[in-house]
């Protein structure tokens, strides 16, 4: 038997989990029990002392593509950054004119939430 943490739907439960050994039939398995597990800590997001409007990703993904370098100045609208989630690329736009400050690097995984880019 081994033990898993299984988080569905944000909910983190413990469960216990029979092997099978190969070519064996499977008996009724006995119904295992779940309990709730408190949820880990999450890894502290890294200090982003940054002014200025910040956009955060809305959804989970990685960030394929800078369209611009920090310190550019970017237009309300213009396109900052491509981030990929479920295997589509979306485009991230300033919401506000001003000087950009990326948090995060091309090629990393963010969470939803995750600081992208500060505009100042």
């Amino acid at each position: 038997m081994k033990r898993y943490n299984v988080t569905v739907n944000g909910k983190t439960y413990d469960v216990v989990v029979e092997e099978k050994t190969s070519g064996a039939p499977v008996a009724s398995a006995p119904v295992v029990q779940s309990a709730p597990v408190a949820p880990a800590a999450a890894p502290a997001a890294p200090a982003a002392n940054v002014a200025g409007t910040k956009v955060n990703s809305p959804m989970p993904g990685t960030v394929l593509k800078m369209n611009v370098k920090s310190g550019d100045s970017v237009k309300r609208g213009d396109v900052v950054c491509v981030l990929e989630a479920m295997k589509m690329e979306n485009e991230i736009t300033a919401p506000v004119d001003g000087t950009v400050s990326f948090a995060a690097a091309q090629g990393s995984s963010v969470k939803t939430g995750d600081l992208l880019v500060a505009i100042g």
